[in-house]
């Protein structure tokens, strides 16, 4: 079978495009999925995401992990999704679109995607650390010298330690500024550290207002593939109108053969 594919980077996390309007793409094929993820052997990514049609938005998005395995929401994919929508021209400027964890809004001006998360219902205080879902699972926990942190060696521990065969995203964080945080992200599913994760700094934003480490409800998260922004607004217990902002750009485009 012969595929055309499309290359494209969120702040350095990086994703396989299909668009599956056709749905010939073989999706529950988990070993062709994770070797087309493969950075040796295959194209090369931190994920897979599929295009397909939805009757009531612009689109669907189907995200998988580079394991191969169907996966919860991913927000820079999510931004990286609305470019390629933009790109095959399914929308202009504006798009809803349907994920794993329910509805979405985006906007699209240039390279920068703002893209509405879910709301948060619940966030967990901890000793050390915060835990929320903001379409997937985090742990966001701060420490010190983040920048020689052995991010995947203790993101593991706590991934398969703490939380199990499921297990959770882990986030280190440190506060650089008033608003202003870097952030480096072990995922589940890619079973190392990525140059950013969307639903992490999403995560990281809110989780740094709750403990009071920022006054603000807009925050700039500095991670090792650029920069993103995290707005949202409290009401009572629940975070609502939740957005990440930031860049979203194709690589390249190609065709695989299997």
């Amino acid at each position: 079978m012969t595929l055309q594919f499309f290359k494209y980077q969120g702040t350095g996390n990086d994703f396989v495009m299909i668009d599956n309007r056709s749905l010939d793409f073989p999706k529950n094929d988990t070993k062709l999925i994770n070797h087309l993820c493969d950075r040796r052997f295959g194209i090369g990514a931190d994920g897979l995401i599929l295009l397909e049609n939805d009757e009531k938005t612009d689109f669907k998005m189907v995200y998988f992990n580079a394991d191969g395995n169907e996966s919860s929401m991913c927000g820079n994919g999510g931004r990286c999704l609305v470019a390629f929508a933009k790109y095959l021209g399914v929308i202009e400027n504006t798009a809803s679109f349907n994920a794993v964890d329910g509805l979405h809004h985006a906007s699209i001006d240039d390279d920068t995607v703002r893209l509405q998360m879910i709301d948060v219902l619940k966030v967990e205080q901890f000793d050390n650390y915060v835990f929320l879902d903001t379409g997937s699972p985090h742990h966001v926990q701060m420490v010190s010298g983040l920048e020689k942190f052995d991010v995947k060696t203790e993101g593991a521990k706590l991934r398969y330690g703490k939380y199990g065969e499921k297990g959770s995203n882990i986030n280190f964080v440190q506060k650089t500024a008033p608003d202003i945080f870097s952030v480096r992200t072990y995922e589940r599913g890619v079973e190392d550290e990525t140059f950013s994760c969307g639903t992490g700094v999403t995560a990281v934003g809110i989780a740094m207002f709750v403990t009071k480490q920022t006054e603000a409800t807009e925050v700039t998260l500095n991670t090792p593939g650029g920069k993103l922004k995290v707005s949202f607004e409290q009401n009572g217990d629940v975070f609502e109108n939740v957005f990440l902002q930031g860049p979203a750009k194709q690589v390249f485009k190609g065709v695989v053969e299997w």
